[in-house]
C-alpha cells in the first residue's frame, strides 16, 4: 500500500494509481472520501513559494473537501488551482466562512438542536476555508454569539436561526417561497419560529412571516410571489382572511391552522376552511408534517 503527504493538508495517507492521476484517499481535505491529482501536478505545488502556498493551499483544501462533503466527484492539475482560488464562490469574508460552517452541519444533522461530531477540530479548520485553527475557533465563537449554533466539546447542533440562516444560504437546496400569515401577537410569532420554522423548511419551503398587513398592496405582492400560504385563523384577524383569500384566488395552495380554544367560532365556514386544530407547537407540527406529505 503506497502512502504520500497530501499536497494541500500535508497529511500522510493512502493513494492509489488511476492512470495519469493518484486518488488521495480519506485524508483532511475529504474525510471519508477522496480526490484525484494529476500525477505530474504533485511536484509542482511543493515547489511554490511559502507565500504561494500560505495564500492558496488552505483554500484549495476548503475547496476539495466542501466538493466532496456534497457528493461531487474532485480531479485536478496544477493548472486549475489559480483558477479554484480566485472562483467568486470562494468565501473571503468572516460571514461567508461562518456560513460554510452552518451549511455543513445543515447538510449533516436533520433539523435544529441534532448534534453534529466534528472531530478532530484541529484539522476541520478547512470547512471554513480558513488558514488556521484560530480562525475557525474564532467563526464558531462569533456564530454562537449570533445565536446560530451550539458547541458543546465536539459537538456542534444548529439553533432555529441557525437552521434557517443554512437553508436560505445553501446551494444544495433550493427553498421555495411560503407565506405565513399570523394575527398581531407577538407570543404567537415567537412560537411559530422557535418550533414550527424548521420543519417548514424540511419540506422545501422558505417560510417568510407576513403579521403587519397594514401596507396591503405590499402584503398582497409577497403572497404573490409565494408558492404555499398557511393561514392562522387564530384571533379571526381580518388581514389574515383577507391575504389567504387573495391566495386561493390565484391558485395558491393554502394550508389553515387555528388553535383549539377558537376553533368553535369557525363554525358555520365554508368547506373550503377546514382548518389543523392545534393545541400545542408541538402537535401543529405533526399535524404540519402529515398535510406536507399527503
Amino acid at each position: 500500500m503506497q502512502k504520500k503527504h497530501c499536497a494541500f493538508c500535508d497529511q500522510i495517507v493512502r493513494i492509489t494509481a488511476d492512470g495519469e492521476y493518484d486518488q488521495y484517499i480519506d485524508c483532511s481535505c475529504s474525510p471519508g472520501g477522496s480526490y484525484s491529482l494529476l500525477r505530474d501536478s504533485y511536484e509542482p505545488i511543493l515547489a511554490l513559494s511559502f507565500q504561494q502556498k500560505r495564500d492558496m493551499l488552505h483554500l484549495i483544501s476548503g475547496y476539495i473537501r466542501e466538493k466532496t462533503d456534497c457528493g461531487e466527484k474532485v480531479i485536478l492539475a496544477f493548472r486549475d488551482l489559480e483558477d479554484i482560488v480566485n472562483a467568486p464562490g470562494i468565501p473571503v469574508t468572516a460571514e461567508d466562512k461562518g456560513d460554510r460552517l452552518l451549511q455543513y452541519l445543515y447538510r449533516h444533522c436533520g433539523g435544529p438542536g441534532e448534534p453534529v461530531v466534528i472531530q478532530p477540530l484541529s484539522r476541520s479548520y478547512n470547512l471554513t476555508y480558513s488558514p488556521n485553527l484560530q480562525e475557525l475557533v474564532y467563526l464558531i465563537d462569533r456564530l454562537q454569539s449570533e445565536d446560530l449554533l451550539i458547541r458543546e466539546g465536539m459537538n456542534f447542533s444548529l439553533t432555529s436561526l441557525g437552521w434557517a440562516e443554512a437553508a436560505a444560504t445553501s446551494g444544495g437546496r433550493t427553498l421555495q417561497q411560503c407565506i405565513v400569515l399570523l394575527p398581531e401577537d407577538e407570543n404567537l410569532q415567537a412560537e411559530w419560529k422557535d418550533k414550527l420554522w424548521s420543519k417548514i423548511e424540511q419540506f422545501g419551503y422558505l417560510p417568510c412571516l407576513l403579521a403587519n398587513m397594514n401596507e396591503t398592496a405590499n402584503s398582497l405582492e409577497s403572497v404573490k410571489g409565494s408558492k404555499l400560504v398557511i393561514a392562522d385563523l387564530t384571533g379571526q384577524s381580518p388581514e389574515v382572511y383577507l391575504a389567504a383569500g387573495y391566495a386561493l384566488g390565484l391558485n395558491i395552495p393554502v394550508i389553515w391552522t387555528v388553535r383549539s380554544g377558537e376553533a368553535d367560532k369557525l363554525k358555520g365556514y365554508p368547506q373550503e376552511i377546514r382548518p389543523l386544530v392545534w393545541n400545542t407547537a408541538e402537535e401543529l407540527m405533526v399535524l404540519l408534517q402529515q398535510k406536507f406529505l399527503k
